[in-house]
């Protein structure tokens, strides 16, 4: 997960670090981290857990909190995370042309340490990893940026007719053959009280199964780097008149359509999950950029901004950290939560709002004392 944020000015200075960053990016980060969690915490506080997707059980089982929490989270920002890699990816790429280097160059390091992360990621704590993907399609659009324009335009678009083909394919498939999803005994006492190396074995076990998202979802995983590169080409995170009237675009356009969309969508049978996930929710992500850019723009600093962007600027340890924080709370190798308040329809919205609230307070006290993450840091280390 690239951190990565844009300079206000490309001459040198010697102002802090921190005080180079443009504000927007890092607070889309923290905001896209703790969106993110917001729809994976049902997945923890499930009782099949991260296996629930895979049996047919999804955010909806949550009753009220779960349909708001789809209609709001499910989705958008993860999708919002896909477009700031994509910026990250262009910010590295102008930095290396001002400075003349040769492109990729050392990036396809960078790339391969990220899917090793994401490996030890997937394997040790969490099913549903997003960086091994990540680290595949940042390699493919490190290739297409030394590429002119009209070949990244035509690849973007190409890219996601093909995903808009693969959805209405699976949601044919699946509104075909469908039926209605069964309590299995087996993966819900995994989860409820078994070791934390029998749900590594299962993961093992079923490596492929778990991995079928980034797969399916390429197209769109290409699709949302190349828009996240020429959102930022265009100015769209920038303090100026442009970027406030690209934002307010984003806004108009991803709240106006995509939500009424989204709300209808939800109503529909279970086969349009599909849809609404992967179609209709990045129309909502543009939205909500252009939303938070506003709220940015015209909120006072305070302790809350303060801290989303903490955790923008920590996002990989951020995630990482997320993801063990609710398996340990949440399995059986941990204080099995889930297994006693899991029904319960208070727990998720807690459990989401206890480790988001750990997570910026965290962030923000580790940056007065450190300069980036500890996971950044690693990386860092290891690719110097």
């Amino acid at each position: 997960m690239d951190t990565t944020s844009a300079t206000v000015s490309a001459a040198p200075d010697t102002r802090p670090a921190a005080a180079k960053r443009l504000p927007l990016l890092d607070v889309l980060r923290g905001a896209a981290i703790l969106g993110t969690l917001g729809t994976n915490i049902w997945l923890f506080a499930s009782a099949h857990g991260e296996a629930g997707p895979l049996l047919g059980f999804g955010i909806t089982e949550g009753g009220f909190f779960g349909s708001a929490f789809q209609l709001l989270a499910n989705g958008k920002f993860l999708s919002m995370l896909t477009v700031l890699f994509g910026v990250g990816l262009a910010i590295q790429f102008r930095s290396v042309e001002k400075r003349g280097r040769r492109w990729p160059g050392r990036y396809h390091w960078r790339a391969l340490f990220l899917f090793a992360e994401g490996t030890v990621h997937f394997v040790l704590l969490f099913a549903w990893d997003v960086l091994m993907g990540y680290a595949v399609t940042a390699i493919t659009v490190a290739w297409l940026l030394k590429r002119s324009e009209r070949a990244q335009r035509a690849v973007m678009w190409t890219a996601l007719g093909l995903h808009l083909a693969v959805v209405a394919l699976v949601t044919a498939g699946s509104a075909l053959g469908g039926v209605a999803p069964e309590p299995n005994p087996e993966v819900q006492a995994l989860y409820a009280s078994g070791t934390w190396l029998e749900q590594v074995q299962f993961r093992l076990n079923h490596a492929l199964v778990f991995r079928v998202e980034p797969i399916i979802t390429f197209p769109l995983l290409v699709f949302l780097f190349l828009l996240g590169v020429r959102l930022f080409r265009a100015g769209a995170f920038g303090a100026d008149d442009t970027g406030r009237r690209i934002r307010a675009r984003l806004m108009a356009w991803g709240l106006g359509l995509g939500l009424p969309l989204n709300a209808v969508a939800l109503l529909l049978p279970d086969e349009v999950l599909y849809l609404e996930r992967y179609v209709i929710a990045p129309v909502v992500m543009l939205g909500y950029i252009g939303l938070i850019g506003y709220l940015v723009e015209h909120l006072r600093r305070g302790p809350v901004m303060a801290s989303l962007e903490s955790l923008g600027r920590t996002a990989l340890s951020g995630y990482i950290l997320q993801n063990l924080l609710a398996s340990a709370l949440c399995y059986g190798w941990g204080l099995g939560l889930a297994a006693k308040y899991g029904d319960q329809a208070w727990f998720a919205p807690a459990l989401w709002l206890g480790i988001g609230a750990f997570l910026l307070a965290g962030s923000w006290l580790w940056l007065r004392r450190f300069s980036t993450g500890p996971a950044e840091a690693l990386q860092k280390a290891v690719l110097r």
